[in-house]
């Protein structure tokens, strides 16, 4: 009988659990962070300086190829 009450829990005692849940979860996750040193740092900032270079150059090229056919189909 007692696994009958554990099993059909209140949907309202659920609710209550999740953010207690989220919370507790948040907190040791943040306690398990660490701040990069100088050498992972750069490494992320290059990282990062690659990928906005290569989107914008992607999105360049696309652009001049899109002009002269926009001009060719009006």
């Amino acid at each position: 009988m007692a696994k009958d009450k554990e099993t059909s829990s209140n949907p309202v005692e659920k609710l209550a659990e999740s953010p207690l849940e989220f919370v507790r979860e948040g907190t040791q996750f943040l306690q398990k962070c660490k701040k990069p040193d100088l050498k992972e740092y750069t490494k992320i900032v290059k990282a990062v300086g690659i990928g906005f270079l290569a989107v914008g150059i992607i999105g360049y090229a696309i652009k001049l190829i899109h002009i002269p056919i926009r001009y060719l189909i009006v």
